[in-house]
This record gives structure tokens, C-alpha cells and sequence, in this order.
């Protein structure tokens, strides 16, 4: 008896998408793009393992020229746990997001109900006893929506190595350009639309700018472009990264993800926690003197 083999369209999704990986990477690991989520799962949990990418970017002027070039050496996920991180990551930040204030009445809720509709007997019909009851138009929800909390938690090192993995991995789709927030004399749109055209990025795909700092009439000449994001270290998330087909640094944004998400970052948790064993030491030596005062003499 002949068997027949079924074969599963690969899943499509952002992993899979050519600002997450080049066409390259993707040819190779087209069986991980096509993964079942349950494999994902272990029975224990395994430390993030973390590996680092050189990337060499070309560095713009303002008029469009290469002037110098760049890197980006930011530490990323393996590629068969690379999905999962930012997965995480990014179903966290909208997730989160949300207000959770959707809100239903019950039949016991709704105003009004308290007269019978019709007589219980004689009437060859089923039992009512209220006009709200969910059956009937007007009546409650059952099971509907009530205010709740949608909000979970992520470990801020396993959100840092999201953000640095997708940014490594947009790197192909990256330029960097000069400073150039004291070139708009004045708000104009035109302007930054061929500005963009000089640096080699069509108005109509969607480019996010990560700059330090915002320049009023930057701010300005953008906002009209509607598949443009403007962004910086504080609102710099994984969704604008991920959703983009242009991402555009500065100098100093490219600056600050090398110290931010580099190889030589130092973890907060480990700074707060020698705070901490100092603070502790010092009440401690603090507590000594105290009970013996003539010690210190």
C-alpha cells in the first residue's frame, strides 16, 4: 500500500521577512522558518545563550554621499532561539499595551427586568421571569468581557537581547546618516521627502529614525509622512523595529545601541546588587560602632 507524504506550507510571520534575515540566511534555515511553536518548549528552562554580529554600515551625508563607514556589534540570539526571544518581546510590548477596560452587564446588571413578561401558566409557552435574560433582545451578556489586567512580565535582560537581536538583524536594511537636525531652517515636508530620496529610501515604504535627540523642525517636516516613525532611546521598541523596511541611525544612535546592547554593556541588575551589598556593609560597620563606642578609640 502506497503511502503519500503531506507537506505543510511554511507559517508565515515577521521571522520570516527580509528585514529579519537576508535572503542568504533565509535560503539556509528554511526548515527553522517552517517550526512547530511546541518544539519551543522544554521541561527546563535553559540560560539565553547569546552570541554577537558585526555588522559594517555606510554612513550618509546629508546631501546623499558616502562620507565614512560604521558598525554595529550588538549581541543577538542564536538563530534557533532568535524567534522565541522576539516573539516574546514583542507579544509582551502589545500585550501590555493594552487598556483592558472592555466591560459587559450581566442579566443581574441591566436596568429594568423585574416585572414578569407574561404569566407563568395558560400560555402554552416557556417560562420567563425576566425580560433581561440574555435570551431576549436587550437582555445581559453571559461570559462577556469584564475590566481585567493584560499586562506580563518579561526579564529585562531577555527584552534587551530582543531589541538587540532585531536591530542585528535589520542591519542589511540600515543606513546611518550625518546629524542633520540643523538642516530644516523651516517645517517642510518636501524637503525630507527628497532627503529621503538622496539617501536611497522611497517615501512610500515604511522607514523608522532612531535619533538621540528630536529637532522641532525635523518633528515637523515628518509627521505628514505616514510610514515614517520618528523614534528615540526612550520609545525605541521592538514593534517600529520589526515593522519597518528602512530603519535610518545617526552617529550617535548607533553610539549609543553599541553601549547599550554591545558586547561591553554592563548589566544593571549586577550594578544594583553591589549597591546594595555596600549599603548593607556600611549599616553593618555602622551597627558596631555603635555597640561598642570605645572601640574606635
Amino acid at each position: 500500500m502506497a503511502t503519500t507524504a503531506i507537506t505543510t506550507p511554511p507559517s508565515l510571520s515577521f521571522f520570516s521577512s527580509s528585514l529579519f534575515f537576508t535572503s542568504s540566511q533565509r535560503h539556509t534555515l528554511n526548515p527553522f522558518l517552517s517550526f512547530n511553536p511546541n518544539s519551543l518548549k522544554s521541561p527546563t528552562p535553559k540560560p539565553l545563550s547569546i552570541t554577537f554580529e558585526l555588522a559594517t554600515l555606510p554612513v550618509l551625508s546629508f546631501s546623499g554621499e558616502k562620507v565614512a563607514e560604521t558598525y554595529l556589534d550588538l549581541k543577538s540570539a542564536p538563530p534557533e532561539t532568535a524567534r522565541a526571544v522576539v516573539h516574546r518581546g514583542i507579544i509582551t510590548d502589545l500585550q501590555n499595551k493594552r487598556r483592558g477596560t472592555a466591560s459587559t452587564l450581566t442579566r443581574g446588571e441591566v436596568r429594568g427586568g423585574g416585572r414578569k413578561p407574561y404569566p407563568q401558566k395558560k400560555t402554552g409557552r416557556a417560562r420567563q421571569g425576566s425580560t433581561r435574560s440574555p435570551l431576549r433582545p436587550g437582555g445581559g451578556v453571559v461570559f462577556g468581557p469584564k475590566p481585567r489586567d493584560w499586562s506580563i512580565k518579561i526579564n529585562r535582560k531577555e527584552k534587551r537581547l530582543a531589541i538587540s537581536t532585531a536591530v542585528a538583524s535589520a542591519a542589511v536594511n540600515t543606513i546611518v546618516v550625518e546629524d542633520f537636525g540643523d538642516k530644516f531652517e523651516k517645517p517642510k515636508t518636501k524637503e525630507f521627502i527628497a532627503a529621503l530620496k538622496r539617501w536611497g529610501i522611497d517615501p512610500k515604504e515604511k522607514s523608522t529614525f532612531l535619533m538621540l535627540e528630536l529637532a522641532e523642525n525635523v518633528v515637523l517636516s515628518s509627521r505628514n509622512i505616514g510610514t515614517l516613525k520618528m523614534l528615540t532611546p526612550r520609545t525605541l521598541n521592538l514593534f517600529d523595529i520589526l515593522n519597518a523596511d528602512k530603519l535610518v541611525l545617526t552617529p550617535a544612535a548607533v553610539e549609543y545601541l553599541n553601549e547599550r546592547y554591545g558586547v561591553d554593556f554592563e548589566d544593571d541588575d549586577e550594578e544594583d546588587g553591589a549597591e546594595e551589598s555596600a549599603h548593607e556593609e556600611e549599616e553593618e560597620e555602622g551597627t558596631v560602632d555603635e555597640e561598642n563606642p570605645g572601640s574606635a578609640e
